[in-house]
């Protein structure tokens, strides 16, 4: 009996849905992204299995992309409050934490910062002991306030991690039961990003124990019994309880599920992926078939981090984008009328003049009445379409890291609008192009990772490095890859001068295959 795996992408407007039987799409589906999410999912699972006429009981394995928890950090709202605890005194004083978020987040937080004796020095020397009694007061705060969870950050944390795990065992002991983000587990060096990450990802916590469950229960309505996952911001799958745990690092999925699903769907390694929407278009670049992760700080919803992700930026441009005559020529977006595109373009009998109107005008696309958009000026649409593709051509140019031809790959729905070349590079838009960010889902790998400071004092660099490969190896293994597909997709190691015992820090990242992706 064939099994089959099932996709879902759930996008700002749509909500994707793919059936997939090893390596064909059999089926895919767009549905309308809900306010509650679940039942949009639901619709969107009802809609791809009926067209694929499978049976349901068949479905091994489901896999969902979701922006549930970067929507939240975005638009404030279902965050809970945080105990922020930073072990650092005396030092690190004049900078409390979250002293750089944006005043409208900052509630997250409320009074519950806190600052208490602890934390390693640079070279990985004791700053100062653990000042049990005052996290001990802390544990009675956190009861009285009623708090949801807490962040603990150690000053060099990342040298060490051992402090940041005595603090949680105290809270523990006071506070059982309380959800604890340690800022070791999450970010890397760097003490406010980490610990920002830390504090969002604990104010996430109750969100995502309810989406997880939401997820469950519209499977399980659906007919739907089998294992699920989530993506990642770095194209890979964790399991649905290690969500509830991390839901920061489903941040960005959306973009990275549609670069993955590009390069599958065209088995390209190497390329620039264009992935344009109703309202924006996502613009990132392939390596190894996975996203290029991001060198820098990443901002989101106004708050520095630095937990990976994928280098890819947005432009105001999508198949609703608003086309306009203006001062010096057509202007076409940032505005968009979003997921009201189906009744308020031409095409669909609107009175609004849109990028996909002006791409049916000029032949570029076959959806709506093209009647309705006959009587455009055909200098305005020549005008419009030679904008769109100045656009696309800047963003693609902007994430070239190299003066060599390299393919561009166009998906999402509103890819209608892409030229068939974009300066001196090819341009390719798949099968299947319009729901390649379900296919990324889909198709996501399992993947392991180890980055940590090893001391080179009586091992050789080639030895740690194998240890960790090796470690990371069997963290995906562990995690349900098999392991005849695992392939190492990172390896760095950057020695750290300032820290004693020929110390390097060695970051190696693995991914393989799930069983059943054959």
């Amino acid at each position: 009996m064939s099994t089959y795996r099932l996709g879902i992408d759930v996008g700002g407007t749509n909500t994707d849905a793919v059936v997939m039987e090893g390596r064909k799409v059999l089926a895919g589906v767009k549905a309308a992204t809900t306010e509650d999410v679940t039942s949009g999912v639901k619709a969107a699972l009802e809609a791809v299995l009926e067209e694929a006429g499978i049976d349901r009981s068949a479905v091994s394995k489901v896999m969902i992309g979701t922006t549930h928890f970067t929507n939240a950090v975005i638009e404030r709202r279902q965050l809970s409050n945080v105990a922020a605890i930073r072990l650092c005194l005396p030092a690190t004083a004049c900078l409390p934490p979250a002293v750089d978020w944006p005043e409208d987040l900052k509630f997250v937080l409320g009074d519950h910062g806190y600052m208490i004796r602890g934390g390693y020095e640079f070279d990985g020397r004791v700053l100062s002991p653990l000042d049990e009694a005052e996290l001990e007061r802390i544990a009675g705060e956190i009861r009285a306030n009623d708090l949801k969870a807490a962040a603990i950050t150690c000053v060099f944390g990342p040298i060490n991690a051992d402090m940041e795990k005595k603090a949680a065992e105290i809270l523990q002991q006071h506070c059982p039961g309380l959800p604890i983000v340690l800022s070791t587990d999450i970010g890397r060096l760097g003490l406010l990003e980490r610990e920002s990450a830390a504090i969002m990802n604990a104010a996430l916590l109750p969100l995502a124990n309810k989406t997880v469950s939401a997820f469950e229960s519209a499977l399980s309505e659906s007919g739907l019994h089998c294992p699920f996952y989530l993506t990642q911001n770095d194209g890979t799958l964790m399991a649905a309880e290690k969500v509830k745990n991390f839901p920061v690092l489903t941040f960005a999925s959306g973009p990275t599920n549609s670069m993955r699903g590009a390069a599958f769907l065209t088995g390209k390694s190497e390329a620039i992926v264009v992935d344009i929407g109703g309202t924006t278009t996502d613009v990132g670049a392939l390596h190894l078939g996975f996203p290029r992760q991001a060198a820098t700080v990443v901002d989101v919803g106004g708050v520095r981090t630095n937990f990976r992700m994928p280098d890819v930026f947005s432009i105001g441009l999508g198949g609703g984008s608003l086309v306009r005559e203006a001062d010096g020529g057509t202007r076409v977006g940032p505005q968009s009328t979003g997921y009201r595109i189906s009744t308020e373009a031409l095409v669909f009998g609107g009175s609004t003049l849109t990028a996909t109107d002006v791409a049916v005008a000029a032949g570029k696309a076959d959806v709506g009445d093209k009647a309705k958009v006959s009587g455009l000026d055909p200098a305005m649409v020549d005008a419009a379409m030679a904008r769109i593709g100045e656009m696309l051509e800047a963003a693609v140019e902007r994430s070239r890291v190299s003066p060599e031809p390299i393919p561009v790959i166009a998906v999402g729905g509103g890819s209608i609008l892409m030229p068939e070349t974009l300066g001196d590079l090819e341009v390719i838009r798949p099968e299947n192009f319009a729901v390649a960010n379900a296919v990324g889902a889909a198709i996501a790998q399992i993947s392991g990772e180890v980055d940590r400071v090893y001391t080179l004092e009586k091992v050789t660099r080639e030895e740690c490095l194998k240890e960790a490969e090796e470690e990371a190896t069997a963290a995906a293994i562990a995690a349900g890859a098999l392991a005849e597909t695992i392939q190492v997709i990172e390896r760095e190691d950057v020695p750290l001068a300032y820290l004693p015992g020929n110390a390097t820090r060695i970051h190696v990242k693995v991914v393989g295959e799930m069983g059943g992706m054959e």
